[in-house]
């Protein structure tokens, strides 16, 4: 980011960004169109992880976000079946790929919805299924959506990493369950995604418990409090605890999910604490569903309440510098309310094509001041959904933070100075 190509500079004509292949620029422009992507992940396989991916989407959908379940379990698919959908996939015009209508606001996409027979075995190889990844993405007309849910299969292998290197800004969501042959596997997957440099939303135990119906109480199928543990040990959140209820496994093979059931399960009541905490870290902001693509791709590129985020400023010599990727340090200020609440200094990583977004996201970066920055990198950052103002002038941090909340900042042209 911090040479002149990497800037697009117009100096004569050289550094001009060099055109995209179709294929790309299909999967650029459908993942710029995604808010929040999650990847559903587990070390071992039997933890209920496609269970979890497929309540996540409906508890998410059912509050009015528009979302989209991809399952990227080419072995197993199980998420059309859970949720009762039978029809084979429709093409549409362009050749794109229709997802599946679940309800108004989910839609589906399984490589079952293009079997002839459901009970094809697929046997592929990891370029293969780096390909399906990537198509299920650039050729599925899966429109705006607030979140994209996505299930892999058990493991660190050919599918997550696919979709590591492919779904620019995923966050991790990994599944467990209580007993410690599970988390000893779940702890490989966490070291997976910090080897990949993919940011880790939380930890959900699931079956962490079976509520008698009879008297109530709750009996540890498969131990307790391991989760947790993990969870405090790795340092990442642990976003729930999901009980082990027989109807869900009922609900799965017949097709009719459990949130269309009249009463309200224990495993119900720690779904919807579940998606709270998503709602809570994440913090989407819910759209109307009758507004258009283009009118949200003509809007900001990061949803920014103005007086509450957290803004990192590249700095050399104490005040901004144009030389973004290559800046001595960042100041990382929070605000809250219109009000600095406190303010650090960050030495960045050594200089890696596409890592800064990665790093600021992972410290909760969501506004940025710079110089002058390239379009690839404008584009890293947006589907991370990290708003940039380019051309802000080399003053003081704080005084450029005071500036934006007073509505007085002045950004100039998007620069390069060397």
């Amino acid at each position: 980011m911090g040479n002149c190509q990497s800037h697009q500079c117009n100096h004569g004509g050289q550094g001009a960004p060099a055109e995209l292949p179709e294929d790309e620029k299909q999967l650029q422009d459908q993942l710029g169109k995604i808010t929040n992507k999650l990847l559903v992940m587990s070390g071992k396989g039997g933890v209920g992880k496609s269970s979890v991916a497929t309540y996540l989407a409906l508890g998410l959908a059912q509050r009015g976000y528009r979302v989209g379940l991809m399952d990227t379990d080419f072995h197993g698919p199980d998420t059309l079946r859970m949720l009762g959908l039978k029809d084979r996939f429709q093409i549409q015009a362009g050749e794109r790929l229709a997802p599946q209508k679940y309800n108004e606001n989910l839609g589906v996409v399984s490589i079952e919805g293009l079997l002839p027979d459901r009970d094809t075995a697929i046997i592929w190889r990891g370029p293969v299924k780096h390909g399906a990844i990537r198509q299920f993405v650039a050729e599925v007309n899966w429109g705006v959506l607030d979140f994209l849910v996505i299930d892999s299969p058990p493991g660190t292998g050919d599918e997550p990493l696919s979709v590591a290197q492919t779904i620019t800004g995923a966050q991790a969501f990994i599944v467990t369950t209580p007993q410690e042959i599970s988390l000893a596997d779940v702890r490989k997957a966490i070291d997976f995604c910090r080897k990949v440099l993919m940011p880790i939303l939380g930890l959900v135990e699931n079956m962490s418990g079976l509520v008698c119906p009879h008297c109530g109480g709750e009996i540890p199928l498969f131990s307790q409090g391991g989760g947790q543990k993990t969870a405090a040990s790795a340092e990442v959140p642990l976003l729930a605890s999901l009980p082990f209820d027989l109807r869900v496994v009922e609900a799965a093979d017949l097709g009719k999910p459990l949130l269309e059931a009249p009463d309200q399960s224990p495993f119900i009541q720690a779904l919807g604490q579940l998606v709270d905490e998503v709602e809570r870290r994440l913090k989407p902001r819910k759209k109307n569903i009758a507004e258009t693509s283009a009118k949200i791709l003509t809007s900001e590129a990061a949803v920014l309440d103005h007086n509450t985020f957290k803004v990192a400023i590249p700095l050399a010599e104490g005040r901004l510098c144009n030389h973004f990727g290559h800046c001595e340090q960042f100041a990382l200020i929070r605000v809250q309310e219109g009000n600095i609440v406190d303010q650090e200094l960050q030495t960045p990583p050594p200089h890696e094509p596409g890592l800064l977004p990665r790093w600021l996201g992972d410290l909760g970066v969501n506004l940025i001041f710079a110089g002058g920055m390239g379009q690839r990198a404008l584009s890293l950052f947006a589907e991370r959904g990290i708003k940039v103002i380019t051309g802000s002038p080399s003053q003081e941090p704080e005084a450029l933070v005071q500036d934006y909340l007073a509505g007085s900042l002045v950004s100039g042209p998007n620069v390069c100075d060397h």
